[in-house]
């Protein structure tokens, strides 16, 4: 399972002659074939162009008919991909819900019941282990915590089979560390992704080491009470010192690889808090708390209300040279004065808080800026008049020492 929030309420045909409904502009294709089955295909399809979105795939199946069968018997009848092991233990972790209440695998359903289950991530491919260096804040049997470097994904796509954050643990597991990555989402090549960051997003993300570890992490996500925090450097002075932001978010309706505010039905809720940290000449430090999980959702936010994050060259953002940030007087390190202060968006997930899977405590971790944007903050701090704002909101600490949380 992966990730939280609201779901895509997709009725799927109750026979093989009712048709399924076809996407509108900007929307996701179907979850389910011409015979009502769950489409395999078109899960992995959502999970690899979501990138980011801590959105689960959900399916909703309503019967029409009194079919007095059991609930992991219907299940296997509609999800044919999954074992019949697979989706009684998705029942037991309460990933599956009939008529709103928690089932057993017995249940028996009848005429107008509404099933509606919240799918792990889709199937996979042989993952080959790769040796690449990893920062990990905290570990142990059941997960592992790590600060994401910038410029890879969380697990292999279509598109790209090698150099993820999959392949380094892999590796990890096998020449390093006992134990491995629960095989949830395995036959997806999504072993222990329990939630993403963008590619070019570092920080905090947790992976799970246990199948019980990964089913309880991702009913967390979905339950949103996972608390995570994000540092952002904006470009312009945000004059307010906190607000939340509201805007529905979906596809872009031109686009393929993007999404924008959607006040149509392809629109799904989405709300940022932000609340400012540093002021500087024309550029704010901005702490931001996510109160749900779309793809882009920090990025597009912060660009509609005027402020896009430095670097973010796909909403808005520019990448800028040293020079605009640094006088050329100040220069004595022999860099050009024309390098990007950032080569990608400066946006870091500073921290990351939830229950421990197994032990049930509370437990925070907190992600160091990476070097990158370390730097660029050390130079608005230098050179652009900082400006600190108390806010007793705020929770990330800007100056972490990296120990575990």
């Amino acid at each position: 399972m992966t990730g939280r929030d609201e779901s895509d309420d997709v009725i799927p045909p109750a026979s093989p002659s009712t048709p399924t409904p076809e996407p509108g502009e900007g929307e996701e294709a179907p979850l389910f074939d011409a015979g009502g089955k769950v489409d395999r295909d078109a899960i992995y399809r959502q999970h690899e162009t979501r990138s980011d979105d801590d959105t689960p795939v959900q399916v909703r199946l309503e019967l029409t008919r009194d079919l007095k069968k059991r609930l992991d018997r219907y299940l296997v009848d509609r999800i044919p991909f999954m074992s019949r092991t697979a989706l009684q233990r998705l029942i037991e972790e309460e990933a599956v819900t009939v008529n709103g209440r928690r089932p057993k695998a017995s249940t028996r359903l009848r005429l107008g019941d509404v099933v509606e289950a919240v799918l792990p991530p889709p199937p996979s491919n042989e993952i080959p282990p790769e040796d690449i260096p990893l920062d990990v804040l905290f570990e142990d049997d059941d997960l592992i915590v790590l600060n994401k470097q910038p410029d890879i994904i969380a697990h292999p796509a279509r598109a790209m089979k090698s150099g993820t954050i999959v392949n380094a643990l892999s590796w990890r597991f096998r020449h390093q560390t006992s134990g491995g990555l629960s095989t949830v989402g395995e036959e997806f090549a999504r072993p222990g992704i329990v939630h993403r960051l963008d590619r070019f997003t570092s920080g905090a993300m947790v992976a799970a080491k246990t199948d019980t570890a990964h089913w309880r992490l991702g009913h967390q996500f979905q339950a949103r009470t996972v608390d995570k925090r994000y540092l952002a450097i904006v470009h312009g002075v945000v004059r307010r010192d906190r607000d939340l932001i509201d805007l529905p978010l979906g596809r872009h309706p031109r686009i393929f690889d993007r999404y924008a505010v959607r006040h149509d039905e392809a629109g799904k809720e989405a709300r940022t808090i932000y609340r400012v940290r540093e002021r500087y000449d024309g550029f704010t430090l901005v702490e931001l708390q996510l109160l749900t999980g779309r793809t882009h959702q920090i990025r597009i936010h912060l660009s509609e209300i005027g402020h896009p994050i430095v670097g973010d060259d796909y909403y808005g953002g520019r990448k800028l040279p040293r020079r605009a940030v640094v006088p050329k007087r100040a220069e004595a390190d022999g860099r050009s004065s024309d390098a990007p202060l950032m080569a990608r968006q400066a946006l870091h997930a500073a921290r990351l808080e939830f229950d421990h899977p197994i032990a049930g405590d509370r437990r925070a971790f907190e992600a160091p800026l990476w070097p990158d944007v370390r730097g660029f903050l050390d130079a608005l701090r230098e050179h652009r008049d900082p400006a600190p704002v108390e806010s007793a909101e705020a929770i990330v600490d800007l100056e972490p020492d990296g120990s575990e949380g």
